[in-house]
């Protein structure tokens, strides 16, 4: 058994460098599961903040799933806890204070154990001309497959 990859950031490759990847546990209840079973789950604008040494993910929107009951499901934007060791949120309180660097939600996924993970990017904002350039390397490597494809 293989992950199952329910969302990804792709923004968030396209504004940051990303430094470091950690994979962290989230809290769920039980519909907001079934929902991402089902694939309707959005990162866009998606981020993480450290409050009183606990890591909390804003603006990931989660779809109520449509055959819970009305009262059971949960708010589709409400702050979702991350599970990390202290130890872990300690270096990353260090990395964070530093100048820059900001906690992205790369992707939310099911593990081969059938857990909901996240993909939490230690990332620093991408300037402009980064964009562009990276933009450009992308744009040429498309071209040389093409190239090579056209070749064979």
């Amino acid at each position: 058994m293989s992950i199952k990859i329910v969302a990804t950031n792709k923004k968030a490759y396209h504004d940051f460098h990303i430094e470091k990847e950690l994979e962290v546990g989230i809290v769920l209840v039980g519909p907001e599961v079934k929902s991402l079973r089902a694939g309707r789950a959005n990162l866009r604008d998606c981020y993480a903040r450290i409050k009183d040494g606990e890591i909390w993910v804003h603006n990931l929107h989660i779809s109520p799933y449509k055959y819970a009951a009305a009262h059971a499901s949960p708010e589709p934007m409400r702050l979702r806890k991350l599970l990390l060791h202290k130890r872990e949120i300690d270096k990353l309180i260090g990395k964070v204070q530093e100048k820059g660097f900001s906690l992205i939600p790369l992707k939310i996924y099911f593990s081969p154990e059938g857990k909901v993970k996240l993909s939490l990017g230690l990332a620093k904002g991408k300037t402009e001309y980064d964009k562009r350039d990276t933009l450009k390397k992308k744009e040429a490597t498309r071209e040389m497959d093409r190239i090579r494809k056209d070749y064979r």
